[in-house]
C-alpha cells in the first residue's frame, strides 16, 4: 500500500468529521509512515498531540482507516525525534493532568480573543495545542494548566480563547479574573453589612469562585504581596481541584521561579501541565503583522520590505508589533495619505524603534562576551557538545545570564540550545559554589560582568 496516498485520503475524511480548528491543531501535521503486522505507525509533532489523539480520537482514526483500507489496525503514535532516535528522554505522556464551564453571564471573557485569530508559530505551538486540548476536554487532561512567559506574548489571548471555546460548546460556568480582582473580592469579605456581619459577602465570594466549572486567573504572581489572599486561593484551588473543576493560571514566570508565593501553592501549580510561550520568531512576527494589517484601509498597500523591516526590528512581543502598525498607519495618514514605503516606515518608526530596541537582547550579549573570551562561537554554547572546553564556558554563561537578567531557568535553557531547566540550575549552582574557593574564577566573573555591562 502507498501510505502517503492512504493518509491523504484519511485526512480528507477526518476533515469532514471535525472542525477546521481541531483538524489544523491535531491532524494537519501528522503522517502515516508504516502499515505492518496489523499496526499503523503515525508520526505526530509533540507529546501533547500524542496524548490528545490517543484519549480523544482513537476510535475515529481506527474506523476511518478501516473504511479506507478494509483492515483494522492498532495505532502507534511516535514523535519525529523518537523516529530519528535523537531524543534519549523517555517522557510518560500519561503523567500529565485538567478542567470545566457554563453560562456566559459574568464570565469576564473578551469575545475577541478566540483560537481562530491566535497566530501560531514555533514559539507558541505547544502552548496553543495544550490550550485547545483543555478547551475541548476541560477537567480531563491537564489540571491545572499553567501558562507562563513575558508580557505581550499571548498568554491572556489563549486563556480567553479557552474560556470562549468552552462557553460556546457547553453549558459550563467559566470565570476569568485577574489576581488583582481576586484580591479585591477577598478584601470584601471583611466588609460589614448593616447588621454588623459579613455573611452576605462570604456567601458571595464562595458562590463566585467555588460554584463554577472553570476558573481562569491571570497574573498569579501579583498574589505575592497578599499573604492572607494566598491562603484563600489555596483553599479555593483545593475545592475546585477536588471537584474536578478546571483551573487555568498565567504568570510571567514558571512555578519554580515564583518564590514570592507559598511553597504549597507552587507545588499545586506543578500538578498539571506548565507551558511556556516564547518571544515570536521572525516568521511568526511576519505572520502577525500580515494579520494585523489585513483589513486596514491601507493594508493592501504595505509592501513586503516594510513588513520585513518591522519584523526584524520589533522582536520582543506582540504588543510592540501592534504598536508599530498603528504608528505606521497614523503617520501615513498625517502625511496626507502618502504611500507606505520603506523610507516612510523608517521615518515613522525611528523614535518608536529606538525606544523599543535600544536595549539589545541581554542573553545574546552575555553569550557573545563569554564566547569571545574563550575563543569559541555562540553556536558552540548552544550546541550539544559536551567537551570541557565548551561545557565549562556554557555553564559560566548560564550563571551570568541568571545573575544579570530576570530570565527564568526554563527560558535560559531554551536560549542555550533547548536544555532542561534542571541543567541550568545545576550549572548556576556549580559556578556559584566554585567561586567560593576559586579566586581566579571569581575575578574572571567580575571581568566578564564589566564587559557585558
Amino acid at each position: 500500500m502507498n501510505t502517503e496516498v492512504i493518509w491523504q485520503n484519511f485526512l480528507q475524511k477526518i476533515k469532514e468529521q471535525i472542525t477546521s480548528l481541531a483538524f489544523d491543531t491535531w491532524f494537519k501535521d501528522t503522517k502515516l509512515i508504516e502499515l505492518k503486522d496489523g499496526k499503523a505507525k503515525i508520526v505526530v509533532p509533540m507529546h501533547v498531540h500524542k496524548k490528545h489523539l490517543i484519549e480523544n480520537y482513537t476510535d475515529m482514526i481506527q474506523n476511518t482507516l478501516n473504511i479506507i483500507t478494509g483492515t483494522n489496525f492498532d495505532l502507534e503514535f511516535i514523535l519525529e525525534e523518537e523516529l530519528n532516535d535523537e531524543n534519549d528522554v523517555d517522557i510518560d505522556v500519561d503523567m500529565i493532568g485538567v478542567p470545566t464551564v457554563k453560562s456566559k453571564v459574568d464570565t469576564n471573557l473578551n469575545p475577541n480573543y478566540v483560537f481562530e485569530n491566535f497566530i501560531v508559530g514555533e514559539s507558541n505551538r505547544f502552548a496553543h495545542a495544550a490550550a485547545l486540548s483543555v478547551a475541548e476536554n476541560p477537567g480531563k487532561m491537564y489540571n491545572p494548566l499553567f501558562i507562563y512567559g513575558k508580557s505581550g506574548l499571548g498568554k491572556t489571548h489563549l486563556m480567553h480563547a479557552i474560556g470562549n471555546y468552552i462557553t460556546s460548546n457547553s453549558s459550563k460556568n467559566v470565570l476569568y479574573v485577574t489576581s488583582d480582582q481576586f484580591i479585591e473580592d477577598f478584601v470584601g469579605i471583611n466588609k460589614k453589612d448593616k447588621k454588623g456581619t459579613n455573611f452576605d459577602y462570604v456567601d458571595y465570594f464562595k458562590n463566585k469562585y467555588r460554584n463554577i466549572d472553570v476558573l481562569i486567573i491571570d497574573d498569579i504572581q501579583f498574589l505575592g504581596s497578599a499573604t492572607q489572599t494566598q491562603q484563600e486561593f489555596f483553599h479555593t484551588f483545593n475545592k475546585l481541584y477536588d471537584d474536578n473543576k478546571q483551573i487555568i493560571i498565567s504568570s510571567d514566570r514558571s512555578p519554580d521561579d515564583l518564590k514570592i508565593l507559598e511553597d504549597r501553592l507552587r507545588t499545586r501549580f506543578s500538578w498539571g501541565l506548565s507551558v511556556n510561550i516564547f518571544p515570536p520568531d521572525f516568521e511568526l512576527r511576519k505572520n502577525i503583522l500580515i494579520k494585523k494589517i489585513t483589513g486596514q484601509s491601507m493594508g493592501n498597500d504595505v509592501p513586503d520590505d516594510v513588513i520585513e523591516y518591522i519584523a526584524n526590528n520589533c522582536q520582543s512581543d506582540v504588543r510592540q508589533l501592534e504598536g508599530a502598525v498603528t504608528r505606521l498607519f497614523a503617520y501615513a495618514t498625517m502625511m496626507n495619505g502618502s504611500d507606505i514605503t520603506l523610507e516612510l516606515a523608517v521615518d515613522a518608526l525611528k523614535d518608536y524603534l529606538h525606544k523599543s530596541i535600544g536595549v539589545k537582547n541581554s542573553v545574546q550579549r552575555i553569550q557573545r562576551v563569554v564566547a569571545d573570551y574563550y575563543q569559541i562561537s555562540v553556536d558552540d554554547l548552544k550546541s550539544k557538545k559536551r567537551h570541557v572546553s565548551i561545557a565549562y564556558p556554557r555553564q559560566i554563561a548560564m550563571y551570568l545570564t541568571r545573575t544579570l537578567t530576570d530570565e527564568s531557568f526554563p527560558k535560559i535553557g531554551t536560549e542555550f540550545g533547548g536544555r532542561d531547566h534542571s541543567t541550568v540550575i545545576h550549572s548556576v549552582e556549580k559556578i556559584k559554589e566554585e567561586m567560593k574557593n576559586n579566586k581566579q574564577l571569581k575575578n574572571l566573573i567580575t571581568t566578564l560582568k564589566e564587559q557585558i555591562k
